[in-house]
């Protein structure tokens, strides 16, 4: 049986953050770090295309937080201890330069993935922290001297209890991420886990006003409604016109927000569109009176107006009854309405979701009132602590998912070292 001080079940970004920081506050601690697949790190490989988007541009906590559609409350002072200056600063003084993209995306000046895995895996050498790759843990017990694990690499002919094989640990740290097999060995441990639902998926649309529009984008307003017209949720930001649907920050804090509303329906639901954010309707047709009086003789399929994308225009003036050569002039008041009912409030039945790029996201995990947000520890059960995913805590698409397992792994660090 290989004893050490602590070992962290998860090779990913929470893992390697949590092991290197309490490896750096106590370099005489003996650290493992136990993953299931043949590599570590793989979803920071595919972040943000290959970039790895590593946090958001956001330095004020209480703003932070409101990107966590289920951890908002809890990180709040966590995010005082250690946020994104805090992350910039801390991949700096390795060698990792950050920079920050309009949208306050950030990603590493090398616009590559793979600088943040090499320095984390540079990290662990330097520190002495073994990492074991294609150690799938099967069980976990505990008695007064310790944690003990046993691990696909370790078939156990007897029990635990007799010591052959496997793993002891002072401290435990599970920072696997949504593992469902990890999720039931952590209930025999006492605690409970809310079901996992998707958490950021774009919305799949088959529509004649959009389908010839894959790759037109504008800042619009989402609402979703029920089958009276009520509005469940709603969202603004740039939208994205997809081959399969919608997607876009204004769909996707739609999915993140809406992740426990919207599983239930099977993702068959309606949204409302408002192609100008906030302007009412009534707002836009007195615009579109104003154009009837002042360019009588011009068409309408030829210029977009409000700003708005040609080909969207030309496809919302055509859903709206309105003919390739028609005038202002020619468009009678009731049309008008029709297009600015078009303009502000089009109706779109979503018939089913797709996968946000790679990065594949749930709302789920371990109950947030189990765990301690001082030092990420579990409430039930000493020396066992949680980084990452493995929380029922998620962000909307951004960085902010790197960003709460950076501040999670700092501070279980601390709590281990302390």
């Amino acid at each position: 049986m290989k004893d050490f001080d602590i070992i962290i079940v998860g090779g990913g970004a929470a893992g390697f953050f949590t092991a290197i920081n309490a490896a750096e506050n106590n370099r005489t601690l003996k650290i493992a770090i136990l993953e299931r697949g043949k590599e570590v790190l793989t979803k920071v490989k595919v972040s943000g295309g290959g970039r790895c988007n590593v946090t958001h541009a956001e330095f004020i906590p209480k703003e932070l937080t409101q990107n966590y559609p289920r951890g908002e409350k809890e990180l709040l002072g966590p995010f005082h201890s250690f946020m994104t200056g805090d992350t910039i600063a801390w991949f700096e003084q390795r060698g990792v330069v950050l920079k920050i993209e309009e949208d306050g995306r950030m990603f590493p000046v090398t616009d590559s993935s793979q600088t943040i895995i090499d320095c984390f895996i540079s990290e662990t050498a330097r520190l002495g922290i073994e990492i074991l790759k294609n150690h799938s843990v099967k069980d976990i017990q505990r008695n007064e001297s310790g944690w003990f694990l046993t691990t696909s690499a370790h078939v156990l002919p007897e029990a635990l209890a007799e010591g052959q094989g496997g793993f002891k640990a002072d401290k435990l740290v599970l920072a696997t991420g949504s593992n469902p097999k990890v999720w039931k060995l952590i209930e025999s441990l006492g605690h409970s886990i809310i079901p996992a639902v998707p958490s950021l998926f774009t919305f799949n649309i088959k529509d004649g006003r959009i389908t010839e529009l894959p790759g037109v984008s504008t800042d619009a307003s989402v609402k979703v409604v029920d089958a009276r017209g009520a509005v469940q949720l709603e969202s603004e930001g740039p939208l994205l016109i997809t081959h399969w649907g919608m997607s876009g920050p204004a769909i996707l804090k739609l999915s993140a927000w809406g992740a426990r509303i919207l599983e239930p329906t099977g993702y068959k639901f309606s949204i409302k569109v408002n192609w100008l954010l906030d302007v009412s309707e009534e707002k836009v047709l007195d615009q579109l009176m104003d154009f009837k009086d002042t360019q009588p003789k011009q068409t309408l399929l030829k210029y977009a107006q409000f700003e708005l994308p040609k080909r969207l225009w030309q496809s919302l003036v055509l859903a709206a009854g309105i003919d390739a050569s028609e005038t202002w002039a020619d468009i009678s008041k009731k049309r008008l309405h029709n297009l600015a009912n078009q303009i502000t409030t089009s109706h779109f039945d979503v018939d089913g979701k797709s996968t946000f790029k790679e990065e594949f996201v749930t709302a789920g995990g371990i109950d947030l009132k189990e765990v301690n947000f001082k030092t990420f520890g579990s409430r039930l059960q000493d020396n066992l602590y949680f980084a990452g995913e493995v929380l029922n805590i998620d962000a909307i698409t951004g960085g902010f998912n790197f960003q709460n397992a950076w501040t999670g792994g700092y501070i279980v660090a601390k709590a281990l070292t302390e």
